[in-house]
């Protein structure tokens, strides 16, 4: 990736010039079979664009309530567009049209409008879980069906589809739109894809330069996200295998509660009993020891795998576990 950084063809991307985030915004297009893509400098970007291209002020938005945009995006929703999240638990994050319907309000005068529904594939909070091709399919169907729009935030969308053994274009079909991160487990330094119908993502480049996002000579972080984009997908079954690993490890371990059953992708999710020991007190011991993983709660920790972390690695993980919890 950075070979290819060095050596790209670049242009002025404000003006649609860069002739290396142009190859790239049609080979992501074409992958997931939507008319036109934007590059953008992260996902958090890529969503709120979604929710303003969809939305109007005094709106709401359905969203799993452990959703990455109602949680983790600094309320941009409320900020930037003018709308309300409305949060709906889910089954292992996902949600089904039952669940969403029962969110929708009558058309009564004094009731906001849902302006937009959006689900997340795979789902980062809930562990890394899926929504197949017909749970998109039915949620995508009613909602559009109403004249509600359906946004994915498919951050981690090639997970999912490495899970499912399907392509991104069939998880993807249904929906208005649609963002995924060509960093995390594909790997490159910056960058994420806004998909859509040409009209919206022409609307899209104008709320790009409203928020900054306007990255000029871009094509220098477009080539990495090139080789994301056509060589990463084809190992990421490796950092599933090596979340699997660390999971049915870690259920093995007394004060820990995971379900290996439940890890689907690269995400592990494990509660701490209180009396073994607290999370922060877990983190802080694993990062002296070069281990990194995520708070979530008091007892809560998240854990990802990645191109970085091998089955090797995950053998230390575990046994400085044992270590720090005594076991």
């Amino acid at each position: 990736m950075r070979r290819a950084m060095a050596a790209a063809r670049v242009g002025d991307d404000v003006y649609g010039e860069d002739p290396t985030v142009n190859r790239l915004q049609e080979r992501a297009a074409d992958i997931f079979g939507k008319q036109a893509a934007l590059f953008v400098p992260t996902g958090t970007m890529g969503n709120q664009i979604a929710v303003k291209l969809h939305t109007s002020p005094g709106e709401e938005v359905i969203i799993e309530e452990r959703g990455h945009m109602f949680n983790y995006e600094m309320a941009m929703m409320a900020a930037f567009s003018g709308v309300l999240a409305r949060p709906v638990a889910g089954r292992r994050g996902i949600l089904d049209w039952e669940a969403i319907e029962k969110a929708i309000h009558p058309e009564i005068y004094y009731y906001a409008r849902t302006g937009l529904i959006t689900l997340e594939n795979s789902h980062n909070m809930a562990g890394g879980t899926v929504y197949s091709c017909v749970q998109g399919e039915a949620v995508c169907g009613q909602a559009q069906a109403r004249g509600i729009p359906v946004h994915l935030d498919g951050a981690r969308i090639f997970n999912a589809a490495v899970a499912l053994e399907t392509s991104v274009r069939s998880l993807c079909e249904p929906f208005d739109t649609v963002m995924f991160c060509l960093s995390k487990g594909l790997c490159a330094p910056v960058g994420s894809m806004l998909l859509g119908s040409k009209d919206a993502i022409e609307e899209a480049r104008k709320l790009r330069k409203m928020l900054g996002g306007g990255m000029r000579q871009a094509g220098v972080l477009a080539a990495a996200g090139l080789i994301a984009l056509e060589e990463m997908p084809q190992r990421l079954h490796e950092d599933h295998e090596t979340a699997r690993r660390l999971a049915r490890g870690l259920a093995a371990i007394a004060g820990l509660s995971v379900d290996p059953e439940a890890v689907q992708t690269n995400i592990v999710i494990l509660d701490i009993e209180p009396v073994a020991a607290t999370a922060e007190k877990i983190l802080a011991r694993l990062k002296e020891r070069g281990i990194l993983m995520g708070w979530v709660g008091p007892q809560t920790i998240r854990a990802v795998t990645h191109a970085d972390v091998s089955l090797q690695d995950i053998e230390l993980v575990l046994a400085a576990t044992r270590e720090i919890l005594g076991k």
